[in-house]
């Protein structure tokens, strides 16, 4: 029985990598549907499954969000997870196709789950605007800021893992990530090829490929004037490498075997005299 990777939106389920990787359940509407169904549909979900997991934006709209807690509250299950990286919604995107791959291992569910908190460091997230006026994700400057009206402007951001910001121009650089990574892109309303003709080659991409742009992101970057880039790892033997090196435990309150410090399923942090094992 595999564990459900679920998304909010069809455009956040990206097309699968290899014939292992298992689709995506796609909870679109949610919050428009009436509550009863809502309940029934993660109750199957679950049931069908044995645990479901919930990767979302932080740019989903409230309604979404106080929907799904809503449910999962109803249900008094710890069997379903909500898992909110910070990242924008392309890596969420990212991330939730990781987690897809991953679910067609041998990896239990909170471990699958505790995994996404992981390779979130391994992503690395951002977009070139065409405005950043309204850019509340990074901290941007007041001179960036009146640089942002000037017309024709553009500007490199990453906002994970670190926040970075500089304008588009021939000596434009951004920090990458220092192992081989492909890079996707998912492009808006802003005419721009700095992504694929300077960025890629800089990061040293292995491969690039172009999707839809997710309905949130302009949400999220605050214009819909930009093109969204995302690097990570695609290969599903490095991604299973990654989460079996890192040291197991068990919740000592779901009992799930977990990697990190928290059980995404039921919350539980270890015990103050077992915190003080795992990190010393």
């Amino acid at each position: 029985m595999s564990t459900a990777v679920a998304v909010t939106s069809a455009d956040l389920a990206l097309p699968p990598l290899d014939e292992r990787t298992l689709p995506a359940t796609v909870l679109a509407d949610i919050d428009r549907e009436p509550l009863d169904q809502a309940v029934a549909r993660l109750s199957l979900l679950a049931e069908q499954h044995g645990h479901l997991i919930v990767v979302y934006s932080p740019a989903v709209p409230p309604a979404v969000e106080r929907r799904l807690r809503t449910v999962r509250s109803l249900l008094e299950s710890d069997r379903i997870a909500l898992f909110r990286p910070d990242l924008p919604p392309l890596g969420i995107a990212v991330l939730a196709r990781q987690l897809r791959q991953l679910a067609s291992c041998d990896l239990g569910p909170g471990v699958l789950a505790s995994a996404g908190r992981l390779l979130t460091h391994y992503i690395h997230a951002g977009a070139v605007l065409g405005s950043v006026a309204k850019l509340d994700r990074v901290p941007v400057t007041l001179k960036v800021h009146a640089r942002s009206w000037v017309p024709g402007s553009q500007f490199a951001v990453v906002a994970h893992p670190e926040p970075q910001l500089v304008r588009v121009g021939p000596e434009a650089t951004l920090a990458g990530p220092e192992f081989g990574t492909w890079m996707l892109v998912a492009k808006g309303q802003l005419q721009s090829d700095w992504v694929t003709t300077s960025l890629a080659p800089a990061w040293n991409a292995q491969g690039l490929r172009e999707t839809t742009l997710p309905a949130e992101s302009p949400g999220w970057w605050g214009t819909g004037r930009m093109t969204e880039f995302c690097s990570f790892l695609p290969d599903l033997s490095v991604l299973y490498q990654l989460v079996t090196s890192v040291r197991q435990s068990v919740c000592h309150w779901c009992g799930l075997d977990v990697i990190g410090d928290r059980c995404v399923f039921c919350s539980a942090t270890p015990p103050a005299s077992e915190s003080r094992m795992l990190t010393g």
